[in-house]
């Protein structure tokens, strides 16, 4: 018994060693090229900079930018709702369609591995130049006046019209950040024993069974991890008019780094607050698996 608790340390210990070794890199690159720029971020959104030949000077102010920024500005707090909702309405629709699309690329057929890069392929060509030519020239535009598709949605109640219709005017766009789900997806349904789906199909389990009895409990950590990179990939996209807005008054003569720090830290929490929300709604309903 001795030994074989021993032996299940030592593999504990090697499987963390093996993590540690995979995020080491992240890590180092963190500490030496992005920390310091953080902690001066920090400084500068609390402080008036003036820059003169030669060095930076900074001058104490408080939470004056935040209060500009909050109070003050007339199209920074629209910017970051707007982009709430974008993040809010996308992700439900980035999981689902990635995990639908996984399921099927899981399947064999001819031609499975071109597929399995098409998907992918978004990632690879991801650029502004690229995304706006999509959107403007070659997309349906499902919202177009006298759509049968808006005339049925406008008749719903605001809380489901208004994100449904955000949704089909922002479709292409949102299905562009799919690519890196779609192949997390793959790799957990990959890890899931076959002889699972055997034993079910023997105790007469449909394909609508082994989905939400074998397939969705084991890829629900791994529809976390893409429910967590979805939040901060769609977040971080320079076409949002909130990151317009910090990109726009990072040079503001007026206000030198300090108003776009504050910004940037404001949307930082509502960000991290949309993570919260994301988490806490995977873990009740985590713990509504284990009641049942």
């Amino acid at each position: 018994m001795r030994k074989e608790k021993n032996r299940h340390l030592k593999m504990e210990q090697r499987n963390a060693l093996k993590g540690l070794a995979f995020v080491l890199p992240w890590i180092l690159g963190f500490l030496i090229f992005t920390l310091i720029p953080l902690l001066n971020s920090v400084r500068y959104s609390f402080s008036a900079v003036t820059i003169t030949p030669g060095k930076i000077l900074l001058k104490g102010a408080g939470l004056e930018f935040y209060d500009y920024a909050w109070n003050v500005s007339t199209t920074f707090k629209l910017g970051l709702a707007s982009t709430a909702m974008m993040i809010g309405c996308s992700t439900p629709v980035v999981l689902v369609f990635s995990l639908l699309a996984a399921i099927f690329l899981n399947r064999k057929f001819p031609g499975r591995t071109f597929f399995r890069a098409v998907f992918f392929m978004p990632v690879i060509i991801m650029s502004g130049p690229v995304i706006s030519s999509l959107l403007t020239n070659y997309t349906v535009d499902f919202t177009s006046d006298g759509s049968q598709i808006v005339l049925f949605l406008s008749s719903l109640p605001g809380f489901l019209s208004k994100p449904c219709l955000f949704i089909l005017d922002n479709l292409v766009l949102i299905l562009w950040f799919s690519g890196v789900q779609i192949l997390i997806f793959l790799a957990g349904l990959q890890k899931i024993p076959p002889s699972l789906y055997e034993a079910a199909e023997i105790d007469g389990a449909g394909a609508w069974e082994k989905f939400w009895k074998i397939t969705l409990p084991y890829i629900k950590p791994i529809a976390l991890i893409c429910a967590v990179y979805t939040v901060v990939n769609i977040a971080n996209y320079s076409g949002h008019a909130v990151n317009r807005e910090i990109q726009e008054n990072m040079f503001n003569t007026a206000m030198m780094y300090s108003l776009s720090a504050a910004m940037s830290w404001i949307y930082f929490l509502v960000v991290l607050l949309m993570l919260a929300v994301v988490y806490v709604l995977f873990r009740q309903s985590g713990r509504k698996e284990k009641v049942e």
